[in-house]
């Protein structure tokens, strides 16, 4: 196992700030979007990364009237209780909650809502539900929201249709009421909920009714011991635990991973205060409601509480030492990878340190093909790829992958071909520029083959004499070399000629000298630019100055005189009118 120990917080910071450009958008409904259903439940992007999501909606940026702050886990979706308010525009501002680190407060977004033209639904009772027996006096009443409903009204009597102990009285926007005073013991119950907005009342609303128990009060409410509520780091299969309580013949326990939802623990009933949970999955939040029981009933208005287990692969805070740990592998891997076109395929072998590797391909549509599961793979062609090294964890009996992944992309590249080598004489002296090509990247040595490698083509101050220069792809795929001799400036090349048209000096042409004169074979002449002028023979009459019938400016020339032997001989000269 590698463990990856960061000691300083500031990288708390850092990672912060890069996760703060991920903030996800919604998805239902869309940022801008109108005339949006009162009713609707708002959805939003997957972090990758993130523990989970905290949100909260107001009426202007950052506000939360409607909804302050709700913690809703790794879920991405989450329906207002009470619904949204009608033609309002609601700003929706999603947090972003790590483990042992900061929040990230997402920017707010907003739609606006409809314009409700019809009165509610009706609702019904969820706690008691209608029939039910036994019921403590000490009971609150809890109704599911009706669609629409901007409040309710409620009347509740001890026979049908009247209201002796709450008449007609407005509750406001909310789900839940308290009844003044304990309900009378052993009696039916009879409970009438009108939902109302600004079009009207809810018709037809039924009436439910419930049956007071007479064996006593029900017992008081619990809280966990181990875990304790907001604990972190807990581990996968733990034992939980809360205080028992006094009178409680059982507990009922809701357990789940959003707060919304008892997808581990659905009501299930204890008679002892503890219990052991198996294979929590790491790196998640859980929501848990504890419910002491007896003959009289349960509890009244338990609390949530809720804890995290264990990071997984983290980051996460070693309990002992206070260090910040990782446990994927660290890799170093390059952003691009070369390879030479006569040595297909190539062999890419990691140095990384981790319990197992994986190679993808990206195809053309962006689908990953799996190419390898060894520390090396095999590339054939150009593209982009994705390494992935993984470490294996054993968390109480529970096998975890974590994994560090890296995109890279594949290229081509290819030894160079030296096209030219451009010598300038100045003096007693000469500058040289290397001209090459090909697919690669390439870097120039003067002399050495093996290094003073730069990316610099050009080469000054050099005596006259011969050398070798040294053209390497950067990628490894090879070198090549030119051998070359630098002459000072031989006698026959004039350093100028005037083409005016008085008879004398109007042509350039080598004038082969009394002694040792040069075998030429050819004679280019080039443009400041490089552009070839002209080609003559050392037998012409020369070069009358004119490009295709047109007289071309004053200016300097360049020549390059080609031997019999394939010597070639450079230098410069002027044109003046």
């Amino acid at each position: 196992m590698i463990l990856r120990r960061i000691f300083n917080l500031l990288f708390f910071f850092s990672h912060s700030l890069f996760l703060a450009q991920e903030c996800p958008d919604l998805l239902d409904p869309t940022d801008g979007a109108v005339d949006v259903p009162v009713t609707t439940s708002i959805s939003w992007e997957s972090v990758v990364g993130v523990s989970g999501y905290r949100i909260s909606l107001g009426t202007s940026p950052g506000g939360f009237e409607i909804v302050n702050n709700q913690n809703v886990g790794n879920a991405t979706t989450f329906t207002p209780p009470l619904g949204l308010p009608e033609s309002t525009e609601v700003f929706v501002t999603i947090t972003l909650f790590f483990f042992n680190q900061d929040d990230i407060e997402c920017p707010s977004q907003s739609f606006r809502t409809e314009d409700v033209t019809s009165i509610p639904v009706c609702t019904e009772l969820t706690s008691p539900q209608d029939g039910d027996v036994d019921v403590p006096r000490t009971t609150n009443l809890f109704w599911s929201y009706a669609p629409l409903a901007t409040g309710y009204r409620i009347r509740i009597g001890t026979s049908p249709g009247a209201g002796d102990i709450v008449n007609n009285q407005d509750v406001g926007n909310v789900l839940s009421f308290n009844p003044p005073g304990d309900l009378p013991i052993g009696v039916p119950i009879y409970v009438q909920i009108t939902p109302y907005n600004e079009n009207g009342n809810a018709t037809g609303c039924p009436e439910e009714s419930f049956i007071t128990a007479d064996l006593g009060d029900p017992p008081g409410c619990t809280q966990l011991i181990s875990p304790l509520d907001g604990a972190t780091n807990v581990e996968l299969s733990p034992l939980l635990e809360w205080e028992p309580v006094p009178g409680a013949t059982g507990y009922i326990v809701y357990l789940g991973r959003t707060p919304f939802e008892n997808d581990v623990l659905d009501g299930t009933i204890f008679f002892t205060n503890a219990t052991f949970v198996l294979n929590f999955e790491a790196n998640n939040t859980y929501f848990i409601r504890i419910i002491p029981f007896n003959k009289a009933g349960p509890a009244q208005g338990c609390a949530q509480e809720s804890f995290a287990t264990i990071l997984g692969c983290g980051p996460f805070i070693d309990d002992d030492t206070g260090e910040i740990i990782y446990l994927n592998p660290e890799i170093d891997f390059p952003d691009q990878i070369s390879i030479c076109e006569n040595e297909l395929p190539t062999r890419i072998t990691t140095t990384d340190e981790a319990d197992g590797f994986r190679w993808y391909q990206i195809g053309p549509s962006g689908n990953e093909t799996l190419i390898s599961e060894a520390p090396s793979v095999n590339i054939s062609e150009t593209g982009t790829y994705i390494y992935e090294a993984y470490t294996v964890v054993n968390q109480d009996g529970v096998i975890v992958e974590c994994p560090t992944s890296k995109e890279f992309t594949v290229v081509s590249s290819s030894t160079a071909r030296i096209d030219d080598i451009d010598i300038e004489l100045v003096g007693q002296r000469f500058n040289i520029t290397v001209l090459a090509s090909g697919i690669g990247d390439y870097e120039y040595s003067l002399l050495d083959s093996v290094g003073g490698y730069s990316d610099n083509n050009t080469f000054t101050n050099l005596e006259a004499g011969t050398y070798t220069v040294y053209v390497r792809d950067k990628n490894g795929c090879g070198v090549v070399e030119e051998t070359f001799e630098l002459r000072l400036r031989p006698p026959g090349f004039p350093q100028f000629f005037t083409p005016n048209g008085d008879g004398f000096n109007d042509l350039w042409q080598y004038i082969p000298p009394k002694e040792n004169p040069l075998n030429i074979r050819y004679i280019f002449i080039y443009d400041r630019m490089g552009k070839l002028m002209i080609i003559i023979k050392p037998d012409s009459e020369g070069w009358n100055g004119m490009y295709r019938g047109n007289p071309l400016p004053s200016s300097e020339y360049w020549y390059r005189a080609q031997l019999w032997d394939g010597t070639q001989i450079r230098g410069h000269f002027s044109l003046i009118r």
